[in-house]
């Protein structure tokens, strides 16, 4: 191999070695670039799981009504979900979609409230509803 041709080859290497080190270059950019969008972008356990539904059930002196029924009803599939009250007469439904409109009313002893709605457009992530029930 004369002289002509090792400086060709020895450039032609170096040429290579250069091209491999901005490749592993542009791949470290990428990466940092991609970790730093990754680590901005919150993860879904962060974020709220929907709305929370939550309040009382009272007869018309504002006494909690253990035992009541609240139901929940979805306006858009007519899904109803239930929750029986405990002796304070709190009820609470978690994780309801925040798209969607929502009916809520109790029943105690064959009496039924008003019913209440929840709009998707109401932005609050929880939801405070008292139900009375007039038990005359």
């Amino acid at each position: 191999m004369n002289r002509k041709q090792s400086l060709s080859l020895t450039l032609r290497l170096t040429t290579l070695r250069l091209t491999k080190i901005r490749a592993g270059m542009v791949a470290c950019a990428l990466l940092l670039a991609l970790s730093a969008v990754a680590s901005a972008t919150p993860d879904k356990k962060d974020k709220a799981v929907g709305r929370l539904l939550f309040g009382k059930v009272l007869d018309p002196q504002d006494n909690p009504l253990p035992d009541a029924v609240v139901y929940v009803t979805n306006t858009r599939t007519r899904a109803v979900k239930t929750y029986i009250v405990g002796p304070d007469g709190t009820y609470r439904f978690p994780a309801l979609s925040s798209a969607v409109d929502y009916e809520v009313y109790a029943q105690y002893n064959g009496h039924k409230s008003d019913t209440k709605s929840v709009s998707q457009f109401d932005d609050r992530s929880q939801v405070y509803v008292d139900l009375k029930v007039n038990t005359r």
